[in-house]
């Protein structure tokens, strides 16, 4: 017997179904549309910018124009880029307009999707922010899908590291901006610590569509920004300390990597204690336990971490006489981000370079609580709905699924379950062994550098030529990428680098063009 719950899919569909089913009277009524703005001169659809911008402040809604301003923005697109968006592209452009996250599958067109509700809101004059993973990604698409903004008679502006005021103000004025995360929420922070309004970059947080949503705002969300200011310059105690912990022996301290911390043990207490005292570092009389030694603890434990929790290679690189932090989820430089506390002027002292003073925190956000400034929020990404309930709690975003164009052709195999870490490599070398054997393109996508180098030197052993993406630069990640889908490539990355490049059978010509 079929339960009511069953039964009621059947007769009415999912609430995923029935969402969809009543958006497609709007996207039967942009369709209708069609040959009214088809007919417009380029000059025309310009024109038409202007009329949605004098209805709006003569108090139309958005909602009023959604159908007219979607039909404008398919045929400024069709126009800039020879792209007609199809009706599926429409609904995900109607279900972010609505402050949804629109799970998407790859291919499916979501930079070009984004343009519409961006063009929508855009023309209410407070701004629209368009969200990217890195920085290369927010360059592109700015530069691509800022054609169809153009011929529409909208502004775009991208905002990026090290961007001169004036000129990132002048991003920020535009009517549409692209940006990544980080940029936004430290250019929020740095406009926190101006003196007067007038020297703010930001104006508004009205509308911000996520690309890659999960990764920003589930995967990333309590990671804080955190800007810093110098304090007082303690180098000399840094060297001091770092010559000590050479000695310290395995029964001195314990060790855990699961939740990188590491302690000293009592008797690696008694052991420093006694080394301090010996080099002057403590003074006579003076315990590890007494008030007074708190900053020399510190100063110790901090050093203990530099050598035992971080490695040179995996979780910094030195580069220049600078110690450069690698994220362990990307593998990417994090160029200008610090440890805090004095565990990065530890590592210096440990590496032999130049100590830079101490950081004081002057700001901190988080991105979770940076986006929940905006009016309205929406994103996309190929897989949302896993993080549904997240979505909802967090952001009361509701996720929709958009069907797609045609028919899914690719195969989504079920999850394969290994006993052990071994079997499970093992398997996967398997596996990519015979799909290279009949010529097949392979991406294979890890958690992080670390598990991408074992792959690697496993593949090595069999005899697979391969590429491994450490993701250090944006624009060759892309380009690597890119390449994946060539005949017979095997390349190996964590699931961050490249989100966002078009991987096509027998390689991106665009790419290569570009």
């Amino acid at each position: 017997m079929l339960g009511l719950g069953t039964l009621a899919r059947k007769a009415f569909g999912t609430p995923n179904d029935r969402k969809v089913k009543a958006t497609r009277p709007l996207v039967a009524k942009i369709n209708a549309l069609e040959p009214e703005f088809k007919a417009l001169s380029d000059d025309g659809i310009k024109q038409k910018t202007a009329e949605f911008k004098e209805r709006i402040a003569r108090g139309e809604s958005l909602d009023d124009l959604l159908p007219e301003a979607f039909a404008n923005c398919r045929e400024g697109a069709r126009r800039a880029l020879g792209l007609r968006a199809f009706d599926t592209q429409l609904l995900g452009g109607i279900f972010l307009h609505q402050g949804n996250i629109a799970e998407m599958k790859t291919g499916e067109g979501k930079t070009l999707v984004a343009t519409f509700p961006a063009y929508l809101n855009a023309l209410a004059g407070r701004g629209v922010h368009i969200v990217t993973v890195n920085d290369y990604l927010a360059k592109r698409d700015a530069d691509w899908m800022g054609k169809v903004f153009a011929h529409l008679g909208l502004t775009t502006g991208v905002v990026y590291p090290f961007q001169p005021d004036e000129e990132k103000r002048g991003a920020y004025e535009a009517d549409i901006t692209y940006a990544t995360n980080n940029e936004l929420g430290f250019d929020y922070l740095r406009d926190n610590m101006k003196s007067e309004l007038s020297e703010m970059v930001q104006r508004d947080h009205f509308f911000a569509s996520v690309d890659e949503v999960d990764s920003i705002l589930v995967d990333e969300a309590r990671t804080p920004l955190i800007i810093s200011g110098p304090s007082q310059d303690r180098s000399e105690l840094y060297n001091a300390v770092d010559l000590l912990i050479p000695e310290v022996q395995e029964e001195h301290f314990k060790l855990d990597e699961k939740m990188r911390t590491v302690t000293f043990t009592e008797e690696g207490n008694e052991f420093i204690e006694g080394r301090l005292l010996e080099v002057g570092l403590l003074p006579e009389g003076q315990s590890l336990y007494d008030p007074e030694s708190t900053t020399i603890v510190h100063h110790v434990t901090q050093a203990l971490r530099a050598h035992k929790l971080f490695h040179k290679d995996k979780d910094y690189i030195v580069r220049d006489g600078e110690v450069m932090l690698i994220d362990e989820f990307t593998g990417r430089m994090m160029k200008g981000r610090r440890l805090s506390e004095g565990l990065h002027q530890a590592i210096e002292a440990k590496e032999r370079v130049a100590i830079q003073p101490e950081n004081v925190t002057l700001a901190s956000v988080t991105f979770q609580n940076y986006f929940r400034l905006y009016d309205k929020l929406a994103g996309m990404t190929g897989t949302a709905l896993t993080e549904a309930e997240e979505f909802a709690e967090i952001y009361k975003l509701g996720v929709v699924e958009v069907p797609t164009n045609r028919p899914v052709a690719r195969k989504d195999e079920h999850d394969q379950v290994y006993r052990t870490a071994r079997e499970k490599y093992e398997g996967i070398v398997k596996a990519i062994a015979a799909a290279h054997e009949n010529g097949q393109p392979i991406l294979v996508g890890t958690t992080s550098i670390e598990k991408s180098e074992f792959l690697s030197d496993m593949l090595k052993k069999a005899g697979i030529g391969h590429n491994v993406l450490n993701a250090r630069q944006h624009e060759q990640e892309a380009k690597i990428v890119a390449d994946a889908g060539k005949f017979g490539a095997v390349t190996i990355a964590t699931n961050m680098a490249g989100r966002g490049t078009d991987i096509q059978l027998g390689g991106n010509v665009e790419m290569k063009v570009m």
